[in-house]
């Protein structure tokens, strides 16, 4: 675990060396981020202008809910979406050797090599409106519903890196997989919104077969008095599940692997 510590540490500090370079870039993209978030916002707004809910809930309780979206999203662009882009161009060209050589888990230097530092911005800006829609609710949340929050939060995140990572480890025996990226963008834009919005089997499948609809529902619904324990319970056990299939997917994936120098 140390280990592993001090290796991300350094994948740190060398992106974040990366990202000085450019600096003129990175406040580019702080205001790209404060933009895109603003147009979300306003999609809320101009919703509720003519209906008081949506899928019943609140106006607050769907601002809370895009902020928990806004702050995953972050996290996909922090580091999913850039480390999972580059394993697909090591397999198709090869240079996967150079990865599998070094005394490190191969999965754990594919995924956190690159980091996107300023996406830091789509996180901290989701946090602070979840925040700010949970005080406008109740004040300050409960001590219990901040832990649940930040359990729950965290299991979203296994999720979803569960998912990306079983998508684009199918690039070891398909050759293109940017599909499956394209798919994994459109399904995650509906947990924009509370899943209860969907109905049928849609809510079903966006609840335990493509667990998307949980990842931002069920963190919200732990800030604003709409805990479901079945929802939690799913959640958490639907992350140690995918976590756990993942890796297996990956373990395979590497003894299916013919490297360029064979």
């Amino acid at each position: 675990m140390r280990r592993a510590y001090r290796l991300f540490r350094t994948f740190f500090h060398a992106c974040l060396a990366e990202e000085f370079e450019y600096r003129a870039n990175f406040a580019a993209n702080l205001g790209s981020t404060l933009f895109s978030l603003a147009m979300s916002i306003l999609t809320v707004i101009l919703f509720f202008y003519r209906s008081p809910s949506l899928g019943g809930w609140s106006f607050d309780e769907v601002l809370a809910l895009l902020g928990v979206f806004n702050a995953l999203h972050g996290f996909v662009e922090l580091f999913l979406q850039p480390n999972m882009s580059r394993l697909v161009a090591h397999i198709r060209q090869g240079t996967l050797d150079f990865v599998l050589l070094k005394p490190v888990d191969s999965q754990f230097f594919v995924s956190f090599r690159h980091l996107v530092l300023w996406r830091f911005a789509d996180i901290g800006l989701g946090l602070g409106l979840t925040g700010y829609a949970v005080w406008r609710l109740m004040g300050l949340p409960s001590i219990g519903g901040v832990l649940m929050f930040g359990v729950l939060f965290i299991a979203s995140l296994v999720i979803i890196y569960a998912l990306w990572t079983g998508m684009m480890v199918m690039s070891f025996w398909a050759v293109k997989v940017d599909n499956l990226a394209f798919l994994f963008g459109s399904l995650f834009e509906t947990s924009r919104y509370p899943v209860s919005v969907y109905k049928g089997a849609l809510r079903l499948a966006l609840l335990y077969v493509m667990p998307i609809g949980l990842v931002t529902t069920v963190p919200a619904e732990a800030l604003i008095g709409r805990f479901d324990a079945s929802h939690a319970i799913g959640a958490l056990l639907l992350s140690m599940v995918f976590l756990l299939a993942a890796r297996l997917l990956w373990k395979r994936a590497l003894r299916a692997y013919t490297s360029a120098s064979s």
